[in-house]
């Protein structure tokens, strides 16, 4: 929340009305302003009328969809964050939602919980992106981006230069779901097999992670790509 007597303003688009009631009787419990839309061009004039914190949206929208409300958002240089509702089978619009700005999303159907969870989690990543920490710390893993050391437990952990980079951009935006095309540029700078990402996720898996084979830290989405826990 900003604070005690000003509360988070969460704008809601879906056109389905009983989701946009769950949702509503929710979130306002949770202390949360909740302002609605039931389409694409409305959640467009509910941005520039009432300047939310945060948007909940809907990819199946009539007229102009999900997707097109963040290719228009994000290309006018709006940067509230974004939680995209989908569908369980559609992974594609997932993946270009992400890619097209989106900050996370729930797939219908979701609890609660996990909707406010990513709701914390895509605030706490807006507010490190204002100001980036150079220290990162999550369970027994502490990354020092100044200084580019990174510890497991207290002892050093030797990274190749593109392990590095690779958890570099994961810290840079923990909690947050990135694409394995987002990856793949940052990273590596274009369009490389999605194999040598893969591979390198195993390597800094079998160097800063309890079990590798049961990760907590870099955690997969499966089919969209990898998340980086937050800390506590």
């Amino acid at each position: 929340m900003k604070s005690d007597s000003i509360p988070l303003r969460v704008l809601v688009v879906d056109d389905e009305p009983p989701i946009r009631r769950f949702l509503r009787t929710s979130l306002t419990a949770q202390g949360y302003d909740i302002v609605e839309a039931e389409d694409g061009t409305k959640a467009l004039e509910e941005v520039r009328r009432r300047s939310p914190d945060l948007l909940v949206l809907d990819l199946g929208l009539p007229g102009i969809d999900g997707l097109e409300v963040i290719r228009r958002l994000r290309g006018s240089g709006v940067t509230l964050p974004i939680i995209v509702l989908s569908s369980r089978v559609d992974e594609a619009g997932k993946v270009e939602a992400l890619d097209l700005g989106a900050d996370d999303y729930v797939t219908k159907p979701f609890g609660v919980e996990e909707l406010l969870a990513r709701i914390r989690t895509a605030m706490r990543h807006k507010l490190q992106q204002q100001g980036e920490r150079p220290l990162f710390r999550s369970g027994d893993l502490t990354v020092d981006l100044v200084r580019r050391i990174v510890t497991v437990r207290g002892e050093d952990v030797k990274l190749s230069p593109r392990e590095y980079d690779l958890l570099r951009i994961l810290v840079a935006h923990a909690g947050k779901v990135l694409t394995h095309r987002f990856i793949l540029k940052e990273v590596w700078g274009g369009e490389t097999d999605i194999q040598y990402l893969r591979i390198y996720i195993r390597q800094l898996r079998q160097k800063i992670e309890p079990d590798p084979e049961r990760p907590h830290h870099i955690l997969t989405e499966t089919g969209v790509g990898y998340r980086l826990r937050a800390p506590d």
